[in-house]
């Protein structure tokens, strides 16, 4: 691999960043992966806003997050926190990292996932810590096995 730095002057104050390879796999992803965490000013907690207080999370802490309807559930380490948020704005606030959207309404935090297991129809159930489960479909499927590296 070859780094190197080119000055442009059409720019101004913005920095632009081009992976070049023959071809795009598994290296040059998690190179561009790396690049987009390395940029964001990633925070360790988040803020939740539950119905009578604001709770604040380690992110290392989330282990599912889970929307039925209006109502998104956060599942961490310790607590279950319930509360009116659309998932895509709370998923903004994790800064991606290790989490990973397994359906339109779940994300899960891959370093507390224990295993995947066949489901119906071809989809897969993600269990996870502290004997959580949740359904992974198949659209999603293919983005959970990248972040696993198969």
């Amino acid at each position: 691999m070859r780094v190197r730095f080119e000055q442009d002057n059409t720019l101004r104050d913005e920095i632009d960043v081009v992976v070049k390879a023959s071809r795009q796999n598994n290296e040059t992803r998690t190179l561009m992966e790396y690049i987009k965490r390395a940029n964001q000013e990633s925070s360790k907690i988040v803020p939740v806003k539950t119905a009578d207080r604001i709770i604040i999370v380690k992110i290392e802490d989330i282990i599912l997050v889970d929307v039925q309807k209006d109502t998104l559930t956060i599942e961490t380490i310790t607590d279950q926190y319930v509360l009116q948020e659309r998932l895509y704005k709370f998923m903004q606030k994790l800064h991606g990292g290790p989490f990973v959207q397994v359906s339109k309404h779940a994300v899960i935090n891959i370093d507390y996932l224990i295993a995947l297991e066949d489901s119906f129809a071809g989809a897969m159930t993600a269990r996870l810590e502290k004997n959580l489960r949740t359904n992974v479909s198949r659209k999603f499927l293919v983005e959970l096995e990248r972040h696993l590296g198969l």
